[in-house]
C-alpha cells in the first residue's frame, strides 16, 4: 500500500483526498494547519456579517469519517526531504511515497511593508473574522467620535483590488451603507456624516479576467450604488491613516482592505529553480514538480503551461483546484495497476461575481453566454450553494440567504474576542 501525504486541504486537496477515500491501494494523510475546510469564495460573507462561520466551514475529521484509508493531521508544513521521503511538520514527521502540495495561495502585499502591517487580508477565516470585528468596532468608534476629520477617516473604507473578492466586498458594504447603517447607527445619519466606500486597482477595468461585459456592467453598477471606483490607481503606501497611489493621489482612511494579489508559498527542501511565475511551482501534464520524481503540485500553488488552451498556466480559481484534485487521483490509481495516465486538461466552466442584491454577472464559454442582473444572481447562489461541501453548510447557508433576502438585512453583527487579544490596529 502506498502512502500518499497531501498538504492542504482546500478545494485541491480535499477532492483528491475525498477521489482516494476507500482504494485499498493507498493510505492518505490529510495535513493541514487548521482541523477544517473552509469555502474561500463566501469569506466576504463573513466578514460583513451576512454568514456566520460555520456556514463555511466544517471539521476534516467529521467530514473523513468512514473512510478508512485517509487520516488526518493537524500541522503547519516546515520542510521537504526529498532524499529521505520524509515531510517536516510543526508536530513532527510523515513518511511518503508521493507528496502532493495543495496549499494554495497566500496575499501578496507587492514588498510593501507598510501595507502588509496595517491593511487587513481576507484570505483565511480569521482574516474574515478580523474584518468583521474590525469593521463593526469602527462604526462604533465613528458614533462616539466628535471630530469630524477623525469620523471622516472612520466612516471611509478603501478595498484595493478589482477582483471578484473587491467587488463583492465593495458591493455588501454599499448595500450596508444604504440599507442597514442608518438603522443600527442612528447617531451617524443626517447632515455632516459623509461616509465613502472606495475600490481601486491599479488596471484600467474592473473583473480584469471576465468579457467586457461584465466589467462595464460590474462598474455601472457599482457606480449606481454609491461605490466610488479608481482604475489605475495603484496602490503605493499606507502609513498613518493615508493610503497612497502611485500618481500621488491620497485617501485619509482608518480602513483599507486588501484584495490585490496573490502569490505562491515558498517550501524548504525544494528548490529555486522549481518555481515559476508569482513564486508558483512548475509541474508537467500530470502535475508532478519539475526535478521530482514523487513530488506533486494542484491548485493555485502549481504553474502548469502544458495545457494549449491555458499556455501561460491556468487561472487560480476553484474549478482548476477541484479538477486537478480529481484527475490526480485518478492517476494515482492508473498508475497502480499500469494503466496510461491523463493529462490535466482545464475544462472552463465560466466565470462569476456577485455586485450586490438581485445584482451579479457570469460569462459561460461554451457557447460563449454573458448574463447579468437577477439571473446572474441566482447563478451565483446555485453554483455557490451546490459547491458547498456537505449538506449542513448548504442547509444553513441557504437558511441565511433566504433571510437577508426578504429583510435586507442579517442579525449577526456581534463583536467577538477572546480575553486578551489584542486591539484593532490604528
Amino acid at each position: 500500500m502506498q502512502h500518499i501525504v497531501i498538504i492542504g486541504g482546500g478545494f485541491a486537496g480535499i477532492n483528491l483526498a475525498k477521489s482516494l477515500a476507500n482504494n485499498k491501494d493507498f493510505s492518505v494523510t490529510l495535513v493541514d494547519r487548521n482541523n477544517y475546510n473552509f469555502f474561500p469564495p463566501l469569506l466576504y460573507q463573513v466578514a460583513t456579517s451576512y454568514l456566520e462561520t460555520s456556514s463555511i466551514c466544517y471539521p476534516f475529521r467529521r467530514f473523513l469519517r468512514g473512510k478508512k484509508n485517509v487520516t488526518f493531521r493537524m500541522g503547519e508544513f516546515k520542510q521537504l526531504k526529498p532524499t529521505e521521503n520524509k515531510v517536516v511538520l510543526s508536530n513532527g514527521e510523515l513518511s511518503y511515497d508521493h507528496v502532493v502540495f495543495a496549499v494554495g495561495a497566500e496575499t501578496n502585499f507587492f514588498g510593501m511593508e507598510n501595507v502588509r502591517q496595517n491593511a487587513l487580508p481576507m484570505k483565511t477565516v480569521n482574516d474574515a473574522l478580523e474584518l468583521r470585528n474590525y469593521f463593526l468596532q469602527r462604526m462604533e468608534q465613528a458614533t462616539r467620535t466628535t471630530d469630524p476629520v477623525e469620523r471622516d477617516k472612520l466612516l471611509t473604507i478603501v478595498i484595493a483590488g478589482g477582483g471578484p473578492t473587491g467587488v463583492e466586498v465593495s458591493g455588501v458594504l454599499a448595500e450596508m451603507k444604504k440599507k442597514v447603517i442608518p438603522k443600527d447607527y442612528p447617531e451617524l445619519s443626517g447632515k455632516g456624516f459623509e461616509s465613502h466606500i472606495y475600490l481601486v486597482d491599479g488596471g484600467p477595468k474592473l473583473l480584469a479576467p471576465m468579457s467586457e461585459k461584465s466589467q462595464v456592467d460590474t462598474l455601472n453598477a457599482l457606480t449606481k450604488m454609491g461605490v466610488e471606483v479608481k482604475l489605475n490607481s495603484q496602490v503605493k503606501d499606507y502609513k498613518d491613516d493615508i493610503v497612497t497611489f502611485a500618481n500621488g493621489d491620497t485617501v485619509a482612511t482608518k480602513t483599507l482592505v486588501w484584495a490585490a494579489g496573490v502569490t505562491g508559498s515558498v517550501f524548504e527542501g525544494i528548490p529555486q529553480e522549481s518555481y515559476g511565475r508569482g513564486r508558483r511551482l512548475i509541474v508537467d501534464e500530470h502535475n508532478l514538480v519539475s526535478g521530482f520524481s514523487n513530488v506533486y503540485a494542484i491548485g493555485d500553488t502549481c504553474l502548469q503551461s502544458t495545457d494549449k488552451a491555458f499556455p501561460n498556466g491556468h487561472p487560480q480559481v476553484a474549478q482548476v483546484a477541484i479538477q486537478q484534485g480529481k484527475l490526480l487521483a485518478k492517476n494515482f490509481a492508473a498508475s497502480v495497476t499500469g494503466k496510461p495516465q491523463k493529462a490535466f486538461r482545464y475544462n472552463d466552466k465560466g466565470t462569476m461575481a456577485i455586485i450586490g442584491w438581485n445584482k451579479a454577472v457570469a460569462d459561460i464559454p461554451k457557447p460563449k453566454l454573458h448574463f447579468k442582473g437577477f439571473i446572474a444572481w441566482l447563478m451565483w447562489l446555485f453554483i455557490h450553494l451546490i459547491s458547498l461541501i456537505n449538506y449542513r453548510n448548504k442547509i444553513r447557508t441557504l437558511y441565511n440567504w433566504t433571510s437577508a433576502y426578504f429583510t435586507r438585512d442579517q442579525t449577526l453583527r456581534m463583536i467577538v474576542r477572546p480575553d486578551g487579544e489584542p486591539p484593532v490596529k490604528g
